[in-house]
């Protein structure tokens, strides 16, 4: 049982309030907050100087995933020890099906590949790679007593993860019923299969050409198109990873219209572009991941959707291969170069330091984006992604002065490179703690191997879950 700690000195973040207060820990929750608060027998904290927000949420992660003939370099273990260094507290893992694969096998393979590694908490998506009917009937138990409430489809990666469009559609439909939300890889598979034999016949074999045999355009269609059939089937869509103008734009006009439909980014499409996989010596290949980066002047279009709310979360889209022996496994064919880069640990400072510090979103606006809207949307919240009387202490404290440069000389993934080498940062997280148990402290990690419990979530409820109305009051008379 985590023992009592009560943190004072720092100033509370969450996704609406800013205020100078002291937390109370007891077994594993927040029993209060406010001013001076007596410690009695609870360890005493000192967060002077430094935000106090809640653990991050990253939504997207790929770890011990199998790609491209090899399995990703960051398992579970280390994967989300990384993640909490980086200030994230819980992830939201791809547990990844074949045709004709049972759900229940695939989620107990990756079950297996999570319980006793992870260091912070966990949960699943379930990739829905066809849906005959031993998986509708399947689905009812895995939403309904596995907490499994969200479901991947892929529009890509044709005749390896690609569903076509009926099954996407079918998907949306069951989701609607059965209270999940259907999340999408939205690029059009079949034009850039297309494309992609059309480069390589003509020779062009570098890791640019990852980039261009899958254009913007294709990723705009996409997104209209399931975002059509999310309205067809009257029911949720999450758009993973968007990283153009266009996908954006879409996402604004389904939402627009009314259509319950939510968008996500990722750390490195706002602030990396296409230029990188020009990098000589095949260095181009750390960059290859899917979508592709994209040219520059596609990152405001992002910025503008996350300051706007047209974009709601940020994920890592964490998948990370070394360089050595991995990436390279694409010499002479960018096709077979292993689509994926590791982003876990950075996620939440790189969107601190570019977004807060820089004056592109607010400090609350940052909460909502790493943390409180993905626990919302993917039925963790008011437990996860918030700081209330009753919440997980899920906490991170940030030290917002702290200069530092990001680098695969210093950072705890277990992968050969940083797509952000030598970006120079605003801000750390200097401790953290999962369920009141301190995995990071004071930059050192004290976690324990096989701590994170995994997390049945609860069915989807709009994206805009709240507290109970006690638990509401509680936390309000506690904030004063």
């Amino acid at each position: 049982m985590a023992g009592s700690k009560l943190i004072r000195g720092g100033m509370i973040v969450t996704s609406t309030d800013l205020y100078a207060g002291e937390i109370m820990i007891k077994d594993g929750r927040i029993e209060a907050i406010g001013k001076r608060l007596e410690a009695g027998e609870a360890e005493v904290v000192d967060a002077s100087g430094c935000y106090v927000f809640p653990g991050g949420i990253d939504p997207h992660t790929h770890l011990d995933m199998p790609f491209g003939g090899t399995v990703t370099a960051d398992n579970f273990e280390s994967g989300t020890r990384a993640a909490a260094y980086g200030g994230t507290t819980t992830i939201i893992d791809f547990c990844l099906t074949s045709k004709g694969q049972s759900l229940e096998e695939a989620l107990r393979i990756w079950q297996a590949k999570a319980e006793g590694q992870a260091v912070i908490d966990y949960g699943f998506h379930l990739m829905i790679a066809s849906l005959g009917d031993e998986v509708l009937q399947e689905l009812p138990r895995m939403i309904e007593e596995e907490g499994i409430t969200s479901l991947k489809v892929f529009m890509a990666y044709k005749n390896v993860f690609q569903a076509d469009d009926g099954t996407l559609y079918r998907t949306l439909v069951e989701a609607k019923r059965l209270g999940a939300l259907v999340m999408v890889h939205a690029e059009n598979g079949d034009v850039i299969d297309q494309l992609i034999r059309e480069a390589l016949a003509a020779g062009h074999t570098d890791p640019i050409y990852h980039a261009l045999t899958r254009p913007s355009a294709i990723e705009g269609e996409a997104t209209g198109r399931a975002a059509l059939l999310t309205g067809l089937a009257d029911s949720q869509l999450y758009v993973v990873h968007v990283t153009c103008a266009e996908a954006v734009q879409r996402i604004a006009e389904a939402r627009s219209q009314g259509l319950s439909v939510w968008g996500e980014t990722c750390p490195q499409y706002l602030v990396l572009d296409q230029s990188s996989l020009e990098q000589p010596d095949f260095e181009g290949a750390k960059y290859v991941w899917s979508p592709p980066l994209r040219e520059q002047w596609h990152q405001e279009a992002l910025w503008d959707g996350l300051r706007s709310g047209q974009l709601q979360t940020i994920g890592s889209d964490h998948c990370s291969f070394n360089f050595k022996g991995q990436k390279e496994l694409g010499r002479g064919d960018f096709s077979k170069i292993p689509n994926g880069g590791p982003s876990i640990e950075d996620r939440f400072t790189i969107l601190y330091s570019e977004g807060v510090a820089k004056g592109r979103i607010s400090l609350n606006q940052f909460v909502d984006l790493v943390s409180t809207r993905s626990a919302k949307l993917f039925g963790l919240f008011p437990r996860k992604g918030t700081i209330a009387v009753g919440s997980d202490a899920d906490l991170v404290i940030f030290d917002p002065s702290v200069t530092r440069e990001l680098s695969a000389a210093t950072h705890h993934m277990n992968v050969d490179y940083n797509p952000y080498e030598g970006m120079v940062v605003m801000g750390q997280p200097i401790s953290v703690l999962s369920r009141g148990e301190f995995v990071i402290r004071d930059l050192t990690f004290v976690g324990r191997t096989g701590a994170g419990q995994f997390l049945k979530r609860s069915r989807f409820s709009g994206g805009e879950a709240v507290m109970e109305p006690e638990k509401r009051q509680t936390s309000a008379r506690a904030n004063t």
